[in-house]
């Protein structure tokens, strides 16, 4: 029978392969890659695996930027910084690779033009940016709906990504649909750090956005469907769905 270190190590990986949750966005890579700079904090952190957290999963954790943890990964895949059109966390990145310990890309970042790194901050670029919320309304007492208290679950943005960054900047929650290596796509699963809707109204418009369109499901008022334990039936009644189109010409 294997013993507990065995079987603990086979759930965050097998042989040089690790599985990693760094910030809850999950990595599977080579434990030669983690430890390509054998002097830094990240591989001293991998030579010593009884220091690391692990997860419900069995995945090794890190407490860190999961989405930025792509381009330190990129960097000891490769020894190359190659960042995305209209990337706007050169700082942030810079921060994580502090942390880890990382020179060469520390040095790769400090040695990196600002010209390549943010493309968006020279010249605005035309596009389509559709924001769109699930809301309901507040209660009080005896059930009666509060419509002064509206009550949003999540600001969704869709949208070409390196424009949805130009506008949201460090409000954009990507967390949902991470890069992959494509530096000019579109995605429909960002959504927003705040539930503020008015909020990024005004985003888009200091950044030359107009509206050209919203739509609206109404109320689900007539709703008897079977709810989820913890769901408020009067709430449930009152749900709705919004979209708005905003451009930049």
């Amino acid at each position: 029978m294997p013993d507990q270190a065995q079987a603990d190590e086979g759930a965050a990986g097998c042989g040089g392969v690790v599985e990693l949750n760094v910030g809850g966005v999950f990595y599977t890579t080579g434990l030669s890659t983690l430890t390509r700079e054998a002097d830094s904090h990240l591989a001293g952190l991998f030579r010593d695996k009884l220091s690391l957290e692990r997860d419900a999963k069995g995945k090794y954790f890190l407490d860190r930027d999961g989405v930025l943890f792509r381009y330190v990964l990129d960097f000891l895949r490769n020894q190359a910084l190659v960042l995305p059109e209209g990337f706007r966390e050169r700082e942030r990145l810079r921060q994580e690779a502090n942390f880890y310990g990382l020179a060469n890309l520390q040095r790769a970042i400090q040695d990196s033009p600002p010209e390549r790194v943010s493309v968006m901050s020279t010249g605005q670029k035309r596009g389509f940016i559709t924001v769109g919320y699930r809301g309901s309304f507040a209660f009080g007492r005896e059930g009666l709906a509060d419509v002064q208290f509206r009550k949003l679950s999540r600001i969704l943005v869709c949208g070409r990504v390196a424009l949805c960054r130009d506008v949201f900047g460090e409000t954009l929650n990507e967390s949902r649909d991470p890069d992959h290596g494509v530096s000019d796509r579109y995605t429909s699963r960002f959504f927003l750090k705040h539930t503020f809707i008015e909020q990024a109204f005004d985003m888009l418009q200091e950044q030359g956005f107009r509206l050209l369109a919203s739509c609206g499901s109404g109320t689900a008022g007539g709703a008897t469907a079977e709810l989820k334990p913890g769901v408020d039936l009067e709430e449930n009644r009152w749900n709705h769905y919004n979209e708005f189109v905003f451009a930049r010409d």
